[in-house]
């Protein structure tokens, strides 16, 4: 499912206009973003946790040469499913 096939179904879902629906889904996008620069993390219970963690600066090797490259240390978000979505997949 993309962005639009999501926005069309939450518009029926809700009875909103696909207008209404896409400034939700952006809304809600943002909400999370904003909250995961700040370091904290966002938990819809039953969903899942949206988070941040740090992943540490490691040695690579460029597939194409084989020579070894160096990898900086960045922050990347996470999702944890939640005990009640894992339990309906």
């Amino acid at each position: 499912m993309n962005k639009a096939e999501l926005i069309a179904h939450i518009a029926e879902d809700a009875g909103l206009t696909k207008v209404q629906a896409n400034a939700s889904i952006d809304s809600f996008i943002d909400a999370v973003t904003k909250t995961l620069k700040k370091g904290d993390k966002v938990t819809l219970v039953g969903f899942g946790t949206f988070s941040v963690s740090k992943r540490a600066a490691r040695t690579g090797r460029n597939p194409q040469t084989g020579e070894t490259i160096k990898i900086k240390a960045k922050k990347v978000a996470r999702f944890k499913a939640g005990k009640e979505l894992s339990g309906k997949l």
